[in-house]
């Protein structure tokens, strides 16, 4: 068998083990097995890059950054639910759709409701294409490049039609949320509120490797549009997606009586703590599809169907203690111990309790008795107190006025509502310093975890970040999980991080309000650290998008002993602290302020904006009435509509491509 015939015979392999593994919950294989499938068809991939095609397994990992998202149409609506919420609304539905279809016999289909993002996947001869958001039901978002990596979508049909349109939910999984945010908090970054938000904001990553790590899933539960088939029921058309190897709603059923409705709703509510997938409710559908053309849609909803939301499962139980963790920033977050309670399918034993404000607003005590429930069927809240179960000796809870880690004092942040502590060296924040600054948005060390970066620290190894840059293979290779390869390697990682230039290394020293965008712009602003540390604050305030807190900030960060002391250790390790600066090779566009929105098909945003900066001109990341002029792309956002309401001068491509003189 020659490469080509056993890239075939792989590919096909794979894409039939994701359809027993995904669709049919019965994999015939280990994960190492499919593993090692993966590797033999990625090194032929290697020797003939030429072959790699859109379908191939191994297209799922994610490519390169994107520069936006294009707007999709749905050629067929993706309709929202009329929402009920308790069962006599069930039946009033009922009795509306009895009525409108004069005595002919009707059932219902009911599925669980998944907590998740709702999408429509298009394929083309069985080759998935395409996929979007909902957006607003006409009009969604292009995420194919990250649809790709959710690993339960085909990317191949068996026996598929010319083209078929599914709509389905994209949904994070309980445990891989609890992975995701458990990292999260590691990293000292904010935590998702639930699954559903993790998975919204997973799939509207531009980077799709980000969403790759993400690990989504899918439900398909509607046909948009099918070419070649029909049918004459709604669970005809389910039951033909999972022939074709697409994940389908799970457990569906059929009832002619509205009581068997009822209960099953009641059985899926009462289920759905045990699933690994969030459940908002019960969705009740009409099922044959010749009574749904009859029916049709109101306004916002069609007629055919309804969703039934289950309430939130909240539990009374004991106050025992506030203990206080101190994050990367510093920040002092009370969290509640409880008496443990069973809620939601999972024993409950503690809870955040955010700030100082949010446990004066619900007057929680040590000693009370609270009101628990999970945010989202997941992240445990207190909303509230049992005032007649108070004990005598209750009394209102006060913040430490010292760090508990490092004793140093702490100071209100007015802004945030919360507790900082001042302690530069404070031990608690450090592993979450080295994790952000050697995350991949930051100096993108690879292989410098959580776990890694304990181990270095508890060995005495590492107590700042200079010290990464000092380390070597045999002191790395002894520690726990370590050997002399992945001592290379990770040395090999921090030796190349040294050139990420300027923004990366801003950005990795966590200065508050300095995200991604205001460290790219500072340092195009001002080229190296030098005129950084020597820039004012009416120099500061004067840069686009970087204001006066953002501003104070800075120079809060810059005044800071420590701070110059490891600028100087960063330094002589031969860290680069520079970063390119476009000259002005003209003075055309002097005295002119420009705002890029949309997607430019000759220019990415970075190198119209380096064409400007050529030619004596200032570019804003946002629009007032002292901008010269909004470039728009394809898909320009509110940055056009604004710049339409103020009367600023609009240019298309040609026309900027004109006025640079191109």
């Amino acid at each position: 068998m020659n490469d080509r015939e056993r890239l075939l015979e792989l590919r096909a392999q794979l894409h039939e083990h994701g359809r027993l593994y995904y669709t049919q919950d019965a994999p015939v294989i280990s994960d190492y097995e499919y593993d090692m499938l993966m590797q033999e068809l990625k090194a032929i991939e290697a020797a003939h890059p030429d072959w790699i095609t859109a379908d191939s397994p191994t297209q799922r990992i994610g490519g390169e950054p994107l520069e936006g998202f294009s707007e999709f149409r749905h050629e067929v609506p993706l309709e929202s639910l009329n929402d009920v919420f308790d069962l006599d609304e069930v039946r009033a539905f009922d009795k509306r759709i009895r009525a409108a279809v004069d005595g002919d016999a009707v059932t219902y289909a009911v599925e669980r409701k998944i907590d998740g993002l709702s999408v429509a996947l298009v394929y083309e001869n069985g080759v998935f294409v395409q996929g979007a958001t909902r957006g607003n039901g006409t009009v969604g978002e292009d995420v194919t490049a990250n649809l790709r990596t959710v690993r339960s979508i085909p990317l191949v049909l068996r026996d598929a039609p010319a083209r078929l349109v599914v709509r389905g939910e994209v949904y994070m999984r309980k445990d891989s949320f609890e992975e995701l945010n458990r990292r999260r908090e590691e990293a000292g970054e904010s935590l998702f509120a639930n699954p559903r938000n993790a998975a919204a904001g997973s799939l509207r990553q531009l980077d799709p490797r980000i969403a790759a790590e993400r690990r989504l899933d899918i439900f398909c539960f509607n046909i948009q549009s099918v070419e070649g088939v029909a049918f004459a029921t709604h669970a005809e058309t389910l039951d033909y997606l999972r022939s074709l190897g697409l994940p389908v709603s799970p457990t569906y059923e059929v009832y002619s009586d509205i009581e068997d409705v009822c209960r099953r709703i009641e059985e899926l509510g009462a289920d759905r703590d045990a699933q690994n997938f969030g459940i908002d409710g019960a969705v009740i559908k009409v099922n044959e599809l010749n009574l749904r053309a009859r029916l049709g849609s109101a306004a916002k909803y069609p007629r055919w169907a309804c969703a039934y939301k289950y309430p939130p499962e909240e539990k009374q139980t004991k106050l025992l203690d506030i203990t206080i963790t101190v994050g990367r920033t510093g920040v002092l977050t009370p969290n509640a111990v409880l008496e443990p309670v069973q809620l939601a399918g999972t024993t409950v034993s503690r809870a955040s309790l955010h700030n100082a404000d949010y446990i004066a607003a619900k007057d929680v005590r040590i000693g009370d008795t609270v009101i628990v429930r999970k945010a989202g069927d997941i992240i445990p809240e207190i909303v509230g107190n049992v005032p007649s179960l108070r004990p005598d000796d209750a009394v209102p809870y006060v913040m430490p006025d010292r760090c508990p880690e490092c004793s140093s004092p702490v100071f209100r942040d007015e802004e945030e509502a919360a507790l900082r502590c001042t302690g530069v060296n404070c031990p608690a924040q450090l592993v979450r310093r080295l994790v952000h600054f050697c995350s991949r948005d930051a100096m993108d060390i690879e292989g410098c975890g959580p776990a890694v970066l304990e181990s270095l620290i508890e060995a005495g190894l590492v107590s700042d970040t200079a010290d990464l840059y000092r380390l070597t293979p045999e002191q790395i290779e002894v520690l726990d999980r370590m050997g002399k390869k992945s001592a290379e390697n990770l040395c090999r990682s921090i030796g190349e991080s040294k050139s990420r230039g300027l923004a990366r290394l801003l950005y990795a020293f966590g200065i508050r309000q300095v995200g991604k965008a205001a460290a790219d712009t500072l340092a195009a602003r001002f080229g190296s650290m030098k005129a950084l540390l020597e820039a004012d604050a009416e120099t500061l305030t004067a840069i686009p998008d970087i204001g006066g807190i953002t501003a104070d900030y800075i120079l809060q960060w810059r005044a800071n002993p420590d701070t110059q002391a490891i600028l100087d250790r960063l330094s002589a390790v031969g860290v680069v602290m520079e970063a390119p600066v476009a000259e002005a090779t003209s003075d055309a566009l002097a005295g002119l302020t420009f705002v890029l929105t949309g997607t430019l098909s000759g220019f990415t945003r970075s190198e119209a904006g380096e064409e400007i900066v050529r030619r004596g001109g200032k570019v804003s990341g946002s629009v007032s009435k002292k901008t010269s002029y909004v470039v728009a792309g394809e898909e320009a956002g509110s940055k056009l509509t604004k710049a339409e309401s103020l009367g600023v001068k609009i240019l298309n491509e040609d026309e900027f491509r004109a006025l640079l003189g191109m």
